[in-house]
């Protein structure tokens, strides 16, 4: 059977999720790409076509800016799948949408408040709405499960000390006096600068503020920082309460970085919206770049039965990689890969309402033919 997945914004991630699901073929499918602006939408048709070696259909759809249109309304008629490639604040439109028109749902957004928004939206949806499946919420998450769920195993028992989850979207080169270079949206860097962190500690959730604890670590013998950001712990908080003492997602940077954000922060009217003036302010001398690089980092730590310290850990490096005839940066495979493989869950599964990050199975997602393929089984 071919399924039709309509992939909402035809930006990096979304150009990348199309590309994917036509050159691997693990799901028979006809991709639509929505999009507002008709220039990009036709860039994005042209990059999937002509990146696939396979044949497959691909077409477009201009989307509104706000609610729907005849178009939309048509195609998703007619569509299996939804996933959501764009920006967070449009993530409950879609979701709305896909509830109306019985598709299932998938999206990227570390948003908080949207999240919660959706939550509400699926809890009686007869489809599937899979929350917050890129790289980080997403990728990490299922991988801090599986850890925690292989330390109980293990080591014979039911609550561990520690439970860490760092991801960084770094450039391979970095200057100072900022020590990066943007390799993904401007905007969701300062967003996750400055919204609020949800940890645990001492057995109790708790928000705290972004950029509020920065740590030196070394990884696979490279020296880092990392330090508190909205959203990338997902649901683990509420989904591991009682069961880990304290948990935290970081985001990992090179040495230098958030110093120097938080001294552009110091020099901003605390009564401004400080989202718009980070991303401004670093825009002006922070340069993007395709030259990518992900570093990834899970670790569960604990006692086992014997009252002895154990620790257990995993780390990626994943540079761009190659996808039919095209280059994409490891940000785009990466995230990308999750959103892909949750469309194949969906359609392969007979879930319904709202699917969280601690809810996906482990091992069926973390060797799936998506993830697999960037990740590594």
């Amino acid at each position: 059977m071919s399924h039709i997945i309509f992939i909402a914004g035809a930006g990096g991630i979304g150009q990348a999720a199309g590309l994917i699901l036509a050159e691997m073929n693990v799901l028979e499918c006809e991709i639509i790409l929505g999009e507002i602006n008709s220039d990009a939408l036709n860039t994005a048709i042209d990059f999937i076509k002509t990146g696939c070696e396979k044949n497959i259909s691909v077409t477009g759809v201009l989307m509104p800016a706000a609610d729907s249109n005849a178009d939309l309304d048509a195609a998703l008629d007619k569509a299996h799948v939804i996933l959501d490639c764009l920006p967070g604040s449009q993530a409950p439109r879609m979701a709305r949408l896909a509830k109306k028109f019985h598709c299932h749902y998938a999206n990227l957004t570390e948003y908080v408040a949207e999240t919660n928004e959706i939550l509400e939206i699926s809890k009686d949806a007869d489809t599937a709405f899979v929350l917050q499946t890129g790289i980080a919420p997403g990728f990490v998450n299922v991988l801090a499960m599986d850890l925690f769920n292989k330390f109980k195993e293990k080591h014979g028992v039911e609550v561990v000390d520690d439970i860490a989850m760092k991801v960084g979207a770094l450039s391979q080169h970095a200057s100072p006096p900022y020590y990066y270079a943007f390799t993904w949206s401007p905007i969701g860097v300062a967003t996750e600068y400055l919204k609020d962190a949800v940890i645990v500690k001492n057995f109790k959730e708790q928000a705290v503020p972004a950029l509020s604890d920065i740590e030196q670590l070394i990884i696979d013998g490279e020296l880092y920082e990392d330090n508190y950001t909205s959203g990338g712990a997902a649901d683990l908080p509420q989904a591991l309460a009682g069961k880990v003492k304290d948990l935290h997602y970081k985001t990992i940077r090179y040495p230098g970085h958030f110093g120097w954000v938080n001294g552009i922060l110091k020099a901003m009217d605390p009564n401004e919206n400080n989202i718009d003036e980070l991303e401004k302010a670093m825009l002006k001398i922070i340069p993007t770049v395709e030259d990518d690089l992900i570093i990834l980092y899970a670790s569960v730590q604990g006692k086992d039965s014997n009252g002895r310290l154990r620790k257990i850990e995993k780390s990626y490096k994943i540079p761009p990689a190659r996808v039919g005839t095209k280059m994409l940066r490891a940000i785009q495979t990466t995230t990308a890969a999750p959103l892909c493989e949750m469309a194949y869950m969906m359609l392969t599964k007979n879930w319904k309402g709202p699917v969280l990050q601690s809810q996906i199975p482990t091992s069926e997602f973390l060797n799936g033919p998506f993830v697999s393929r960037f990740y590594g089984a």
